[in-house]
């Protein structure tokens, strides 16, 4: 369309991203092209127009803001603001290389600025359905901005016969959204509820070697609790955990 491809940024389960430049605004862009294999033609361009649309309308410090979407040659794509910054994932795979864990007041200030824009978010009626630190940027600036939203409720249940998507998500899904297929704004939170556990501990509290396994436990097995692992974090933060991490929404 109007953009110019100029490198590739990464790829997700569901999507590749390219660095894009706008000629005419002058303005570098985030271009995010979904899969062509997950795109089930009629149902698809309806959710994909819907969904794209209402994410569009979203204005808010702490989400990525979304500029376009359309559609080039059967390729459906997004367009997003560039942010420069690492996400959340990188950041705790260093801390974890390294032996240490996030210090505190980084992890707070993370969370909070996170459930801000989640807030907002669901204040809109809208649902992000795949919170997990790989969608979770750290702007060079500091800030924490949440990244894809819609995109799980645009691709539809084909995720979950994406390869390597369906597990690295798993590990942040409550239990119902698992097994159900149905969520609200109390699955965010469970997901986020995982997310706030993994930057306490270093480590998501429940795995597996297989999806039903780490789902089956998502359901059944008790939470390791936070000051198991550091006896020193306030029990304070271990009883928003407990809350946001109950089994029944």
């Amino acid at each position: 369309g109007k953009y110019r491809i100029l490198d590739a940024l990464g790829r997700g389960g569901m999507a590749q991203v390219y660095r894009g430049y706008h000629p005419q605004l002058d303005r570098y862009v985030a271009i995010k092209v979904l899969r062509s294999d997950l795109v089930e033609q009629d149902e698809f361009l309806a959710r994909f127009r819907r969904e794209a649309h209402s994410v569009s309308g979203l204005r808010h410090p702490n989400i990525v803001q979304v500029f376009d979407f359309d559609v080039q040659d059967e390729q459906h794509y997004m367009v997003m603001e560039l942010l420069e910054g690492d996400t959340l994932r990188s950041r705790l795979n260093e801390h974890r290389i390294r032996g240490e864990r996030m210090p505190l007041p980084e992890i707070l200030r993370i969370l909070m600025e996170v459930l801000n824009g989640l807030g907002y978010a669901h204040k809109e009626g809208i649902i992000h359905r795949d919170i997990k630190p790989a969608n979770i940027m750290l702007t060079k600036r500091g800030q924490a901005v949440l990244t894809d939203f819609g995109i799980a409720q645009i691709v539809g249940s084909t995720q979950y016969t994406v390869s390597g998507a369906l597990m690295g998500t798993l590990n942040y899904m409550a239990p119902e959204q698992g097994f159900k297929g149905t969520c609200d704004e109390r699955s965010d939170i469970y997901s986020m509820g995982i997310v706030f556990y993994e930057m306490l501990t270093g480590y998501t509290p429940f795995d597996a070697d297989t999806p039903l396994a780490i789902l089956m436990k998502h359901l059944n097995d008790p939470l390791p609790l936070p000051s198991q692992v550091d006896p020193t974090l306030p029990r304070e933060l271990e009883h928003i955990v407990l809350k946001a991490l109950a089994k029944d929404p």
